[in-house]
């Protein structure tokens, strides 16, 4: 019978492929499309540094088929990944408090210096809802960037490199304490750690534009991210994979959470900014769904949810996403990244974000739904 159902599955996955064949991929149909939202991207397509990975998702019975299809995915041609990376922080920082008998992610604590108050889950919470970037540096000083590149590449998750926070780009490489709340009348402290400075990234694209401003003064050379974070295409959908479908991975494969903290952390990355308390006139469902409605204010319907983390800086917008239509019966993966910077000068403030950016991924993201309800019916 097990011999059988994959004589089967690997037929269908065959069938398929010489049907997208002919008629182009799922993927390469909706960049084929002819909406101006997608066609004046493609048209120049060398200048927007555009890479996508779409995964095609197949049911039969117990058995899950992942097929992935790329369009311009390069693990060494650079994009900056921003808050991109706030993802697998928070992830890890999961496992870490699953591994920590006198922590868990209602602890409350604060960082040495500092004023604010936290909680683990206020923290993950806002990180998906909003992306805030306080709340990932808390939960970058809990795990320190060496055992960040070390527990990713340890999983099988590589190549990727954290190298700083967010916000700021420090040099610091000393994590700081966190003052731990143990009871009503007891603190503890974390021992803080000192991480390896980061070597320059050699890679294609790292250094970007024409100029930019630093302090308000403008330097005639290209930026050169080769000290900033890596985190490719491959590295984040490999995150989200693991997350989404923990199963299809052997157990040094996985991330080590809790059925609980599972349950939580999957409803953080489809939470919207107005179900955390988040004003939605500011904070509208698109906010951090770049896909399908990041160009839009109207409210999510309750059939669609995205589990997913969005960045945006230096003019490079990103989506690592799982999209999910109950009503429609279909499910698939899709992480994109574009520049946006047409005058080629970062830190100036003047990218194409509203214009070009996430109109492009939002129809991206809507026309790959679309001959997904397509290929169901």
């Amino acid at each position: 019978m097990k011999t059988y159902l994959l004589f089967y599955v690997l037929f269908l996955a065959l069938f398929q492929a010489c049907s997208e064949q002919n008629n182009g991929s799922i993927l390469e149909q909706a960049l084929a499309s002819e909406n101006p939202k997608i066609k004046r991207v493609m048209d120049s397509i060398n200048q927007y540094q555009v890479q996508i990975r779409y995964t095609k998702i197949d049911r039969r019975n117990d058995s899950l088929l992942f097929t992935d299809y790329d369009f311009r995915v390069e693990n060494d041609s650079y994009f900056y990944p921003a808050s991109t990376v706030k993802f697998p922080v928070a992830v890890l920082a999961l496992e870490r408090l699953n591994e920590t008998d006198t922590l868990d992610r209602n602890t409350r604590y604060y960082i040495e210096g500092d004023s604010i108050e936290s909680t683990f889950t206020e923290d993950i919470s806002q990180v998906f809802a909003v992306s805030d970037n306080f709340a990932n540096n808390r939960m970058v000083e809990l795990l320190g960037q060496d055992v960040i590149n070390t527990k990713l590449i340890g999983k099988g998750i590589d190549p990727v490199r954290i190298s700083h926070r967010l916000g700021y780009h420090s040099d610091d490489l000393a994590t700081k304490p966190l003052i731990i709340y143990l009871n009503d009348s007891t603190t503890g402290i974390t021992t803080p750690s000192l991480n390896t400075a980061a070597s320059p990234l050699q890679l294609k694209d790292i250094k970007k534009g024409v100029g930019y401003y630093e302090d308000d003064v403008f330097i005639n050379e290209p930026f050169d991210f080769s000290l900033k974070n890596y985190y490719p295409i491959d590295a984040q959908h490999e995150v989200l994979k693991r997350v989404i479908f923990p199963n299809e991975y052997n157990q040094g494969q996985r991330f080590n959470l809790s059925d609980e903290q599972h349950s939580f952390l999957l409803s953080a990355m489809q939470s919207l900014p107005r179900s955390v308390g988040y004003d939605p006139e500011v904070y509208y469902d698109g906010y951090c769904k770049f896909f399908m409605y990041g160009d839009s204010k109207e409210t999510i319907p309750e059939h669609i949810k995205i589990y997913n983390k969005v960045g945006f800086a230096y003019g490079t917008l990103t989506d690592c996403a799982y999209i999910t239509d109950s009503k429609n019966k279909v499910d698939f993966l899709l992480t994109a990244t574009i520049l946006v910077n047409k005058d080629g000068i970062f830190n100036d403030d003047r990218y194409e974000y509203e214009e070009i950016g996430i109109p492009f991924l939002a129809e991206l993201g809507r026309r790959i739904h679309e001959l997904e309800i397509e290929r169901n019916n």
